[in-house]
């Protein structure tokens, strides 16, 4: 995306090559299912009947599991005239797959606008009930996907509460203020300001529960790089996001000419919240038969 001159750059963390994405690699780019983030324990209970997941996160399950679905091949169609370009992407993910229940049809668009969005639509039906949250994990550094950390980044989240988490990162069900802590995004910070005060997760690693959670479409980020005035805003119907630094990135990923090392990216992914299904204050994750999962996701890059 260009920055205030005019000039362009590659703002996305990523590989060269398709076998990049074949090997093992932090969830670049990924759609993520079937459940984005984490579930406690890897198991979950619904309409009295428990299920168990692959646990592939110590004790927990992350990402929809060991096969998720950044891990399957998915159909896929593409569309193009004077507004827009699509890919428009279909997988069937079978029941039990994974250890979830019910068949699933997926329907992932992707949709480049002459608005210099990227907008991403998620839909889906089951034959069973079942649970279902579905994000994308693209990895982002406003000043060029090798310009190291990301610190200077100035972070905006229209998030009054967090969920706080244990030490496998599971929420502990609380649903806290971030006024006067580390999670306060309220107003524009730093992400560099506070990164190194965050108990336990070595920077950023935690769901932001937005302020808008009745499944409209809704402002919940914005993101400016000072230095080449790019800005990144999203908007989302979903009425979580997770905000992450990057904290795994070790350098043993080479991608695109470069390593990537800790705090050189960060991820928002707009979500339901993690463990919800053992959750059941949270928002539900309850997919029926003849319900639709729709939910949308936009994000717009501009400067200034």
């Amino acid at each position: 995306v260009p920055d205030r001159r005019g000039e362009m750059d590659d703002v996305v963390l990523g590989f060269d090559t398709l076998d990049g994405y074949l090997g093992e690699h932090p969830y670049f780019g990924a759609i993520v299912g079937r459940y984005a983030n984490r579930i406690g324990r890897g198991r979950f209970t619904l309409d009295g009947i428990e299920y168990t997941l692959a646990t592939n996160n110590g004790p927990n399950h992350l990402h929809g599991g060991l096969k998720g679905f950044d891990k399957r091949v998915w159909r896929f169609q593409t569309h193009q005239d004077e507004a827009s370009a699509q890919l428009i992407m279909t997988y069937l993910s079978k029941h039990m797959e994974e250890g979830y229940p019910g068949s699933l049809k997926c329907m992932v668009t992707y949709e480049l606008t002459n608005d210099n969005e990227l907008k991403m639509t998620y839909m889906a039906t089951t034959d069973r009930p079942t649970v279902l949250n579905l994000t994308n994990h693209s990895y982002f550094n406003l000043a060029g996907h090798d310009a190291g950390p990301i610190y200077d980044h100035e972070l905006m989240l229209t998030a009054d509460h967090y969920t706080p988490v244990d030490e496998g990162l599971i929420p502990t069900g609380q649903v806290a203020p971030v006024a006067g802590t580390v999670f306060d995004f309220t107003t524009p910070h730093r992400i560099g300001e506070r990164i190194h005060d965050v108990p336990m997760t070595g920077g950023y690693d935690h769901n932001f529960c937005l302020n808008n959670r009745n499944g409209s479409l809704a402002l919940c980020a914005r993101v400016h790089e000072p230095k080449s005035g790019r800005v990144m805003e999203v908007y989302t119907t979903q009425p979580g996001v997770q905000f992450y630094t990057g904290n795994f990135l070790d350098g043993s990923v080479e991608g695109k000419g470069t390593v990537y090392n800790q705090h050189g990216a960060f991820c928002l992914e707009t979500q339901h919240w993690p463990d919800s299904p053992n959750k059941p204050a949270f928002p539900s994750v309850v997919l029926r038969p003849g319900q639709t999962y729709s939910e949308e996701t936009i994000l717009k890059f501009s400067t200034r």
